[in-house]
């Protein structure tokens, strides 16, 4: 199906552009994010990109027109695509480019219209959304529903991060007049159960939502007999449109030692029921940190060896070095640019072997990351287009067998959660109605549930000046400014707004403090928005007083106006 092109909305106040210039004519090829025309507003006179690649077919709208915001003025897909004129009883649009052929009726020759592989984000996301559009579903889950992020990622570790939060309000409740023994101990048998119980009642939930809107769950590990068949303990099932969200493993580095009974991965440690008094973290990342900080909060003198230069290189430098620091003052040991060689046993005990130094610990966890998980490939993995271990997949989510969809952990475009959940609804939807609806993941948050808690928001300050080398801006807001933040002791930290210098569109939003996994989410839909910084500056009200409000102030310091902040010396 062709996707349309609209007027952009750039900015709160616009409600109509004006096409000054088409860029390209009909039948020219466009690739995504090209110029496609440029538009004019009360304000600017800026450049419009391609929502996908492909040809345009359609102008619907000649140069000069004033056309209100969010109206199509296009249309972008394959040749052959036919495409709906401006408005009914009005002309035609531009001829398209034929040669293509017409897409094959759907088929009723299968037990399902649309089969899922894999019960986890992606998973059963993919299968509801199918099943509310009207298809007849089936979803393949071998463990339990909700993948790792239920049973083994995500929830329990932030099961353990909200007890470690109670240990550091005990240790600081003395500053606040409140009379308690700050010895504490952690029974860790009861930990590893309300983290089950918790665990429990939301893989719980997931199974009523499928059954509730009459997915067919088959349990068992299933794997791809042909482009429509499935087999599952013994059975075949056949199905239209497949999505393939088998999820993704723990990486075991191939290194001599690191089969020692004391070395674990994610998905150990969280059933531990004891306190290593040594915790050995080898992996500065996302989940080594985490597990670093809880760890650290319920007893155990943790060490992490990291092979970078810095902890969660893959965040803004700025936060990087802001969870260096609460790492540290939590007693942790952090050690970057160290290259693990071997883990090896001294008397029972392993030992972090690296190129500048032996760390002798009780536990080891390896925290480097995670593998997609190929099996429900099954005798069809040479049909598909393997990239480093993941499945390729277009922007359709659409795999190199034109009716297997691949989302989530397994295409490996972004290993997260809540990006599987909107993979898997846009899959589902191209699956069931014959779209080639696109996923847009330009911005997708990323959090650190660490106290305080860390979160980022497109680019961060070192790609932004890659890719604007015309210049940015950066704007930032100390917490220890916000009276929110003051009155809840919980001062540390920032906001740091990226924004582009000529237009001031925000690019990347980086926070770190208060509850920065709830305040990410205005920074994520104001990326998506398109606004500006003069725009949350001026326009936008925060309650006051709310940890939110330090987003305002790090927008207008970008511009010189921030007003509960000391003036930047010249």
């Amino acid at each position: 199906m062709a996707i349309e092109l609209q007027m952009p909305k750039n900015g709160m106040d616009m409600e109509e552009g004006t096409i000054v210039k088409w860029l390209k004519n009909v039948g020219d090829p466009v690739e995504k994010g090209e110029a496609v025309m440029e538009i004019e507003t009360d304000k600017i006179t800026m450049e419009s990109e391609a929502p996908a690649s492909g040809v345009l077919l359609a102008k619907l709208y000649e140069e000069g027109a004033v056309v209100p915001v969010l109206t199509t003025i296009g249309y972008i897909g394959q040749p052959g695509e036919q495409v709906p004129g401006k408005e009914a009883g009005e002309a035609e649009a531009s001829a398209v480019v034929t040669g293509a052929p017409a897409e094959a009726e759907k088929t009723s020759q299968y037990d399902y219209d649309v089969a899922v592989i894999g019960g986890g984000p992606a998973g059963y996301v993919g299968a509801i959304r199918a099943a509310q559009l009207g298809a007849k579903v089936v979803i393949f889950e071998k463990d339990v529903v909700g993948g790792t992020c239920l049973n083994r990622g995500c929830i329990p570790t932030k099961t353990y991060l909200k007890t470690a939060e109670y240990i550091h309000h005990i240790e600081d409740a003395a500053n606040r007049g409140i009379i308690v023994d700050p010895e504490h101990s952690v029974d860790m048998t009861k930990v590893v159960a309300y983290k089950n119980k918790v665990v429990k009642q939301l893989t719980g939930g997931v199974d009523v939502l499928l059954k509730r809107n009459g997915v067919t769950k088959v349990s068992g590990e299933a794997a791809l007999e042909d482009a429509h068949t499935i087999a599952c303990a013994s059975k075949t099932y056949t199905a239209d449109k497949i999505l393939l969200c088998g999820g993704s493993k723990a990486i075991r580095i191939p290194i001599p030692g690191v089969d020692h009974k004391d070395v674990m991965t994610s998905n150990e440690i969280l059933d531990m029921e004891e306190v290593p008094a040594r915790l050995g973290i080898i992996g500065g990342g996302v989940i080594g940190c985490e597990l670093a900080s809880a760890f650290s909060a319920f007893g155990s003198k943790v060490t992490i060896i990291e092979a970078m230069d810095s902890v969660v290189s893959m965040l803004d430098r700025d936060i990087s070095k802001e969870v260096d620091k609460t790492l540290k003052k939590a007693g942790c040991s952090v050690n970057c640019g160290r290259k693990v060689v071997e883990i090896k046993d001294n008397n029972g005990c392993p030992v972090i072997v690296t190129d500048n130094g032996e760390f002798e610990c009780d536990k080891v966890l390896l925290s480097i990351g995670r593998a997609a998980d190929l099996s429900c490939l099954g005798k069809m993995e040479g049909q598909f287009e393997i990239n480093r271990g993941k499945v390729v997949v277009d922007d359709t989510m659409k795999t190199k067998v034109d009716n297997i969809y691949a989302c989530g952990d397994i295409n490996g475009r972004i290993m997260l959660a809540h990006s599987a959940f909107k993979m898997a609804e846009v899959a589902a939807e191209n699956a069931v109605k014959g779209t080639n609806e696109t996923c847009d993941l330009r911005y997708v948050p990323s959090v650190l549930y660490l106290s305080p808690e860390c979160a980022s928001v497109g680019l961060s300050e070192q790609k932004a000046k890659e890719k604007h080398p015309e210049g940015i801006r950066v704007g930032k807001f100390n917490m220890s400014g916000n009276g929110r933040s003051v009155a809840s002791g919980e001062t540390s930290g920032f906001v740091k707004v990226v924004a582009d210098n000529k237009y001031g569109e925000i690019l990347g939003v980086h926070i770190v403090g208060g509850v920065a996994s709830e305040m990410i989410a205005e920074a994520t839909a104001l990326l998506q928005m398109e606004i500006t910084i003069n725009e949350v500056a001026e326009k936008i009200i925060h309650a006051h007083p709310s940890y939110s409000e330090a987003f305002q102030e790090a927008c207008a310091d970008c511009l010189g106006l921030c007003i509960h902040q000391p003036p930047k010396r010249k």
